[in-house]
């Protein structure tokens, strides 16, 4: 199979979640920003920047959760030349990709506007890419991981769901502690303790790695594989 139709088939294996999904958080959060009733560029670029780190990390960890599990029939796979958790790789690789596309184009969009240097903690054109990027990959790879290790869908859209929920909710309480400053996600729009934003980018670009890796672990078992494969 040539690369590009390989690739091409990873996109559509990784399913409509991993393909919408950014774009229609990127479309709501900038239609969230045109309908601001409250006065003020600050505030619109707080919701415009807000969309790369709430919204797009949200869609990009909900897509992730949903690759393990999408094939009928996990023996058949197992059996290929190519190991089966370098295929979940490769979707993983395109769902982030995508991802990271369509948050790069809108960030350049509000570089270019002047919207970006708006909001007041946006740490640079270079460095401020931290602030979609890492939530992102950190949401992504719990979902991945806990995907992997429960084989259920399901259960890792609801975690991914859920954590990102009571950040939103509870972050106040979330920042109280270092370990909860250091997890936040939303270290750039919602404010983070002075000197904490880069070791908060930081430990979420390390929770990333190693939820990936976790994946990776698990989904090297085929054993295991087949037989939940076989319970379901």
């Amino acid at each position: 199979m040539r690369p590009l139709t390989l690739w091409g088939y990873e996109a559509r294996r990784a399913g409509w979640a991993a393909l919408l999904g950014p774009p229609i958080a990127i479309a709501l959060g900038v239609a969230a920003a045109l309908a601001n009733p409250l006065p003020g560029d600050q505030t619109t670029a707080r919701i415009l920047l807000g969309a790369l780190e709430m919204a797009v990390p949200l869609a990009a960890g909900v897509a992730c959760a949903s690759l393990v599990g999408r094939d009928p029939a996990v023996e058949l796979q197992l059996t290929a030349a190519t190991p089966y958790r370098v295929t979940l790789l490769r979707r993983l690789v395109v769902t982030l990709a995508w991802t990271a596309l369509l948050a790069v184009l809108m960030a350049a969009g509000l570089i270019a506007t002047g919207w970006w240097a708006r909001w007041p903690a946006n740490h640079g054109a270079v460095l401020g890419q931290l602030t979609w990027l890492a939530p992102t990959l950190a949401l992504s790879g719990v979902g991945f991981a806990t995907a992997a290790v429960f084989r259920s869908p399901a259960v890792a859209g609801a975690l991914v769901t859920t954590v990102w929920a009571i950040q939103q909710f509870f972050g106040a309480a979330a920042q109280q502690h270092r370990p909860g400053r250091l997890l936040y996600l939303f270290a750039t729009t919602r404010g983070a303790a002075p000197g904490d934003w880069t070791a908060n980018r930081l430990t979420l670009l390390g929770v990333a790695a190693l939820s990936t890796a976790i994946a990776l672990a698990v989904l090297s078992r085929s054993e295991r594989l087949i037989g939940e494969e076989d319970e379901g």
